[in-house]
C-alpha cells in the first residue's frame, strides 16, 4: 500500500524535484502532475488522490482557489501547500483551509520529508484510534507539532544550509572545494565542511577526493541533482 501524490506545479523543474522527493519515501508515489489549477481540478474528480503538493502562483487558478473548490466540493483530499508566498495573510488563508503543511521555496529535502512524515503521523494515529477522548487529542496535536520541529542536528541551521546550497546551485555540475565556497559566501572553512559532509550523507551532494591539486589531495563537492 502507498499513498497517492498528485503534483500541482507548472515550473517543470520544481514539480520535478517535489516528484524525485516524493519517490524517495516508499510509502508514497506520484501518479500525476498538472501544470494548472484546472487540469488538477479535473484530475482530482476523475482519480483517487490522498495527498496534494500544491503550488500557489498557477495560470488559470491559484492553490487557494483550488483548495477552496477542493473544500467546497467535500473531496477527501490532504494539501502540503509548496510556496514562494511568506507573508502573514497566506499563512493564515492556508491554516484556515486546513493544509497538512506548508513549505516555503526553496526548501531542503529534510524539510519536505519532516512534512510526509507529520501526514503520515496523523494519519496513522487517527487509524489507530477508535474513540476519542482529550487524551487522545492532545497526543495526536503534541505529535505534530514535534514532527514540525527544526528536523537538523546540532550545528545545522536550515539559513546557513540554504546559503551554501543556493551558492552551489548558480553551477550545479560545478565540482567545488569547500575553501572555494568559503571565500564565496563568507563562512569559515570548518563550518563549511561540516554543512557539506552533512549535504553528502543526506545524498544532497557528490563528493570525490581531488588528487590532481598540485598539491595536498583535498575534497571537493557538486550536488547530485
Amino acid at each position: 500500500m502507498y499513498y497517492k501524490v498528485l503534483i500541482v506545479e507548472d515550473d517543470p523543474m520544481v514539480a520535478m524535484i517535489n516528484e524525485q522527493y516524493v519517490n524517495r519515501n516508499k510509502l508514497f508515489r506520484v501518479i500525476g502532475k498538472c501544470k494548472d489549477g484546472k487540469s488538477a481540478l479535473e484530475y482530482i474528480e476523475n482519480n483517487d488522490v490522498d495527498l496534494i503538493i500544491l503550488d500557489v502562483y498557477m495560470p488559470l487558478m491559484d492553490g487557494f482557489e483550488i483548495l477552496r473548490q477542493i473544500r467546497k466540493n467535500k473531496k477527501s483530499v490532504d494539501i502540503i501547500m509548496v510556496t514562494a508566498a511568506n507573508d502573514r495573510a497566506s499563512l493564515e488563508e492556508a491554516l484556515h483551509l486546513g493544509v497538512v503543511d506548508y513549505l516555503v521555496k526553496p526548501f531542503t529535502y529534510d524539510r519536505f520529508r519532516c512534512a510526509l512524515d507529520k501526514y503520515v503521523s496523523h494519519l496513522t494515529a487517527l487509524k489507530n484510534i477508535d474513540t476519542l477522548n482529550q487524551k487522545n487529542i492532545d497526543f495526536i496535536i503534541e505529535n505534530a507539532r514535534k514532527k514540525s520541529e527544526d528536523p537538523y542536528p546540532k550545528g545545522i541551521q536550515e539559513k546557513t544550509l540554504q546559503i551554501i546550497l543556493d551558492e552551489m546551485r548558480k553551477n550545479p555540475l560545478k565540482w567545488m572545494t569547500g575553501d572555494e565556497i568559503s571565500e564565496r559566501i563568507g563562512l569559515t572553512g570548518v563550518t563549511v565542511r561540516r554543512y557539506l559532509n552533512y549535504l553528502t550523507e543526506k545524498g544532497i551532494l557528490f563528493s570525490e577526493i581531488d588528487y590532481e591539486t598540485g598539491g595536498r589531495p583535498c575534497m571537493r563537492y557538486r550536488l547530485s541533482k
